[in-house]
């Protein structure tokens, strides 16, 4: 009777989605098949912490549940009970007591140096303002580790070619200044000669990058320019703007940047971020050393 009524409490009160409400729904079959494994009667008020350590390991050992699923089913189990005693039926919620597994944090995907090498010396991207736009897109992500919103939000007035430097808008409204090189410079005053000429009328708006049609380049367009141009060198799942922003970090801390002048280009809140490249570089370094070393 309490399930019952608060999985209705959830869609009516908290306007859970019935994806959501499913899902509580099963943890919670899920946790009363395991008690009635062990030949107890499901009574909500007796569960205390230990019976709930027992469910995390059977989930683990005897299911085979990934970390995740563990950790949905037992925020199922949390939430029900803060509804319990929220409701005055429990006295407690003994979930507090109660730590899931932990997730493995998976590496980010990212483009090797001489993929990337590949890309931008050897692939024909065509002279045209689509050539060069495209080229100019892959090379931004890459250099400067800019993120696609930050790329697709760009306007002229951010670009600073003089002081070689890129004004963007990070998460949270945090602005931040970003280097560049002359190189890249001047590929960015070519895609602004050719984009100028293609929309001379003046309609265009102040955003950096447009479409065939003189409007604001979208982030759907982006990653299907960036995935297309990548597919000639990987067939790696990821291949987005994402993969380039891990690129370009990869790459400035394998030729000697400090995790402190990443944070800062990336604009990463916290340097925990940024130290996930350096178990991203010492992965790449023990492939390398398996495939060269004789006797690894």
């Amino acid at each position: 009777m309490w399930t019952e009524s608060f999985l209705e409490y959830l869609k009516s009160e908290r306007n859970r989605s019935e994806l959501t409400v499913r899902n509580y729904a099963a943890a919670l079959r899920d946790f009363e098949t395991f008690l009635a494994s062990l030949g107890e009667d499901l009574k909500w008020e007796k569960i205390d912490a230990d019976t709930l350590r027992e469910w995390v390991v059977y989930q683990m050992d005897q299911l085979r549940y990934k970390p995740a699923t563990v950790n949905l089913n037992l925020s199922a189990l949390r939430t029900f009970f803060q509804y319990l005693l929220r409701m005055g039926y429990v006295k407690s919620n003994p979930c507090a007591k109660v730590s899931g597994p932990k997730q493995p944090k998976p590496l980010p995907s990212f483009i090797r140096e001489d993929d990337m090498d590949t890309v931008l010396d050897e692939l024909t991207f065509g002279d045209d303002f689509r050539g060069v736009r495209d080229r100019l897109i892959v090379e931004l992500f890459y250099l400067t580790g800019i993120r696609r919103a930050e790329l697709v939000g760009l306007a002229d007035r951010d670009v600073d070619l003089d002081g070689l430097k890129l004004t963007v808008m990070g998460k949270r409204a945090k602005e931040r200044v970003v280097p560049f090189g002359p190189e890249l410079a001047e590929h960015i005053r070519r895609y602004r000669q050719l984009r100028d000429a293609r929309f001379a009328d003046g309609s265009r708006g102040d955003r950096m990058f447009l479409n065939l049609h003189g409007r604001n380049l979208s982030t759907t367009s982006v990653d299907r320019i960036v995935k297309t141009v990548l597919s000639n060198v990987t067939s790696q799942q990821r291949r987005g703007p994402h993969a380039l922003r891990h690129s370009f970090a990869t790459a400035m801390l394998n030729h000697g940047a400090d995790l402190q002048t990443i944070q800062k280009i990336l604009g990463h809140a916290s340097l925990q971020t940024t130290q996930i490249y350096t178990h991203l570089s010492f992965e790449d370094l023990k492939k390398e050393y398996k495939d060269a070393h004789p006797r690894s």
